[in-house]
């Protein structure tokens, strides 16, 4: 089995896998380690003796192994050997290969995602850590969601697994009354994972399927569990929308495809109608959050048959409104490009100047491509080349910065 291989096999079972052994043992922090050791002795193994019937259960049972001999060695007496004798073999741990869930019906990464979001944890640590332990991103990609060092995310991942075995958090699903509680925390997550999937930081490819398909699959779980959550549809809507887009983002050679240059007809009809159904469901129930804004302006998007049928008027309106409730220099880059769609590029770019002095934003590569469009759109060509290339050099993902630099060296 390749490396690449390896890693897909990994991230399909290391939720479950984590989360049987947090059920079992209660320590995330011995149970993390576990499942890595797990890791380490498949890329060891299946190379040469091949993949299991069951990649899972063979990762939990040797997982499980390794966590009992951890804790017989580090407490030798009699009462505790015999305490874990008593306790029931790794195999009962198991789920069938063929099903996700446990003998109760219960999903073990929905239960693990919220366990992650223990109030107990501050909110940057409720993130950090469902993003390590359920969507298995590495700590650097984390990093950089939250625009922080990695030695920084790292303590703050480590402090948050003891924080969970210091209160002694127990691997359950919440009750229905607790449940609400989660929710921002939890959408947070997966928004974020959802967005390292569809435009993925670094790498050859501009997307991670995978990760895009784990992040709208747990927030359908969310959503089955609270279906009268407007923020929640509104989130899920926003998935569907966003994902529909996959197969037109990149020509067959990986580059990237803006939006209003792609192939509308590669959309995926289904889960535009999907999504545009839980919009048209939520907006009008209930308070109006981000996700639900978000998502009414990706429908906009969508339901255009051609780029210049888009209704830029209608999308400008739904970012004024979602920078009244949340602004932020992301909503600000966004609302940029409708309002020079609407009133002109001199007015779009009098809005960017204050991002563009902000020295936290220096490393922004979208800041300075969003500049180098409109710039373009002004007719300032060669300051838009050099707003580009300084866009290409921040860029972390190859397909972008290929992108970048294309448009950088454009007559």
């Amino acid at each position: 089995m390749t490396g690449a291989g390896l890693e897909y096999v990994w991230r399909d079972c290391a939720p479950h896998v984590l989360a049987a052994l947090v059920r079992r043992y209660g320590d995330f922090d011995a149970a993390e380690d576990a499942a890595q050791d797990a890791l380490l002795a498949a890329a060891r193994q299946w190379p040469a003796e091949g993949v299991p019937d069951n990649p899972r259960g063979w990762l939990i049972r040797v997982a499980s192994r390794r966590l009992v001999d951890q804790r017989r060695a580090e407490y030798a007496r009699a009462d505790r050997e015999r305490a874990m004798a008593r306790q029931a073999p790794p195999d009962a741990l198991l789920a069938p290969a063929a099903d996700a869930t446990g003998a109760s019906g219960r999903d073990d990464s929905l239960a693990l995602l919220l366990l992650c979001c223990h109030p107990a944890l501050t909110r940057p640590s409720q993130v950090a850590l469902t993003l390590r332990a359920v969507a298995g991103l590495a700590t650097a990609q984390i990093a950089r969601a939250f625009l922080v060092p990695e030695a920084t995310m790292a303590q703050r991942i480590s402090r948050a697994k003891s924080r969970l075995t210091q209160i002694g958090a127990r691997f359950a699903l919440p009750s229905a009354e607790q449940m609400p509680d989660r929710v921002a925390a939890v959408a947070h997550v997966l928004y974020l994972i959802f967005t390292e999937g569809h435009t993925a930081t670094t790498g050859a490819g501009l997307t991670d399927m995978s990760l895009a398909a784990e992040a709208i699959r747990l927030t359908r779980q969310l959503h089955r569990h609270l279906p009268a959550a407007g923020e929640v549809s509104g989130l899920l809507a926003l998935m569907l929308l966003t994902h529909a887009r996959r197969a037109a983002r990149t020509h067959a050679d990986g580059s990237l495809v803006p939006l209003a240059e792609q192939d509308r007809s590669r959309w995926d009809r289904a889960l535009i109608a999907e999504g545009v159904a839980l919009v048209e469901a939520a907006l009008p129930t209930g308070p109006v959050g981000p996700y639900q804004l978000q998502a009414a302006i990706a429908a906009v998007h969508a339901e255009a048959p051609r780029a210049s049928d888009t209704d830029w008027a209608q999308i400008d309106v739904l970012y004024q409104m979602l920078h009244d409730l949340t602004p932020g220099p992301v909503v600000t880059l966004n609302h940029a490009v409708s309002v020079a769609q609407v009133r002109g590029p001199a007015d779009a770019l009098a809005m960017l100047q204050p991002l563009l002095a902000d020295p936290r934003l220096r490393h922004h590569h979208r800041l300075y491509a969003v500049h180098a469009h409109l710039l373009e759109m002004a007719g300032r060509t060669e300051q838009a080349r050099a707003a580009y290339a300084t866009a290409a050099r921040l860029a972390t993902s190859i397909p972008e910065q290929r992108y970048l630099n294309a448009r950088a060296g454009a007559g």
